[in-house]
């Protein structure tokens, strides 16, 4: 379960399938840990409270997008730095990243607890619903820290090329957050509140329980007390790296919310649709997403090495693999929508209009498989700024016009509109290859 993988030695395939599978299992059950947030609320609550959870997870989702892509910075820095065979520096980005990420947990606790009233209002929260959002906001961001720490301790751990004890983490977060919900939310009637303090407790858990295999168990660096400390140059570093990856999710999670806007306006049953599709697709594009957080690590230690070869031959791997797994879920997303979209929903016209609007993503499936793991790739290489410009790029300059303008043709078709995502995706592959072919020979001579 402790086993950290060194992927610059022996077969390559194998181990990162290997790796990569306990990523996609632990991505599932996070998918799964606001798909059953969102039924159990949804079945023993009332409407208003529905829509604050859905408000407020957004919000916090978005949050939770910025730290993690800051923690892509110390996932690439412990694995170049292991890749290099110094571990003790490799403890010391552990101890500065500790440092760092805990006061970004003071102040996301802080600004979310006082500015939640005005960030409920800037998302025309409707009013039924306006306090209930302001309170799981509240309740969230109090236990930032162990939201922060969960999904850190995740990078750390891939990091350290051990993707089995984030998928442990994940699962005892999923399966308590259900047991939580199912205890405040339908038996003690907590609604809203309940949802959210079950949130943090199972996070709470979860990273507790990590912490102790991390005491129990040899770790691939050293780690001295006198490493957690504020080192303003490994901060610089890490942030240099990660907040690219940070702006691109954000922003990318803010073109979605503008897609979703603009659905909205078309009437209930087409946003219904696109709500329960969308719900879907969390599910649908788990592998591409999975083999990306795997690409990373993978890469980033191989470019560590000095081998730049084996992390161009993991690249191939990483989108063979993803590939295989897309296709499969294109083909049931493009020819048996309806039958998905039914685990979600009753009402005949709304299964109509997400099977119409998963064909578009039945396509964005078989795309996102190669651009994902591209970008996976370039993260481990340190590339992280070009990740963000493609990224931006494929959202505010694809994503959002197109879908706007195809939500005014008439009559209104959904997979029209949902062709904006693999139009953005498109653009997006096309930047990746030769942004690969442009650079290749200058990733090699980094690592001479």
């Amino acid at each position: 379960m402790h086993e950290s993988r060194n992927f610059t030695e022996g077969k390559l395939f194998v181990p990162l399938l290997r790796f990569g599978m306990p990523t996609l299992a632990a991505m599932f059950l996070q998918t799964m840990y606001g798909a059953v947030d969102m039924m159990v609320v949804g079945h023993f609550a009332s409407a208003s409270d529905a829509s604050a959870i859905s408000t407020g997870s957004w919000i916090m989702s978005l949050i939770t997008s910025f730290v993690m892509g800051i923690a892509v910075g110390t996932t690439v820095l412990l694995s170049r730095r292991l890749g290099e065979g110094r571990p003790q520096e490799a403890g010391r980005i552990i101890g500065a990243s500790t440092v760092m990420f805990g006061i970004m947990s003071a102040v996301i606790t802080i600004v979310m607890i006082v500015f939640a009233p005005g960030i409920a209002t800037i998302m025309h929260t409707p009013d039924a619903a306006l306090d209930a959002t302001i309170t799981y906001i509240r309740i969230c961001s109090a236990g930032a820290v162990f939201i922060v720490a969960f999904n850190v301790l995740g990078g750390i751990f891939r990091g350290m090329g051990n993707s089995t004890v984030p998928l442990l983490s994940v699962a005892i977060a999923c399966v308590t957050n259900i047991a939580a919900d199912l205890l405040l939310v339908a038996l003690f009637d907590m609604a809203t509140a309940g949802a959210a303090i079950a949130t943090v407790f199972a996070q709470l858990l979860s990273v507790a329980l990590s912490l102790v295999i991390v005491a129990r168990h040899k770790l691939p660096f050293a780690l001295a007390r006198d490493d957690f400390r504020f080192h303003t140059g490994r901060i610089r570093e890490i942030f240099r790296l990660g907040l690219p990856v940070a702006l691109q999710d954000v922003l990318v999670n803010i073109s979605f919310l503008v897609l979703t806007a603009i659905v909205n306006s078309l009437g209930v049953v087409i946003s219904a649709g696109v709500g329960v599709a969308e719900k879907l697709c969390g599910f649908v594009l788990l592998a591409p997403s999975a083999f990306s957080q795997t690409m990373t690590a993978v890469v980033a230690q191989n470019m560590g090495a000095g081998k730049p070869g084996r992390a161009k031959k993991a690249l191939l791997y990483g989108v063979a693999s993803s590939l295989a797994v897309g296709a499969v879920m294109s083909y049931f997303s493009f020819f048996h929508g309806d039958i998905l979209s039914a685990v979600f929903s009753r009402d005949g016209a709304v299964i109509a209009a997400a099977a119409q609007y998963l064909k578009a993503y039945a396509i964005d499936t078989l795309l996102v498989s190669v651009m994902f793991c591209m970008v996976g790739y370039f993260n481990g290489c340190g590339r992280t700024a070009f990740a963000m410009t493609q990224g931006i790029l494929g959202a505010f300059c694809v994503r959002v016009p197109v879908s706007y303008l195809m939500s005014r043709r008439v009559p209104v078709n959904l997979f029209h509109i949902g062709l904006a995502t693999p139009a953005s995706s498109l653009v997006q592959t096309a930047l990746c290859v030769i942004y690969y072919i442009r650079t290749n020979k200058d990733i090699s001579a980094e690592t001479g």
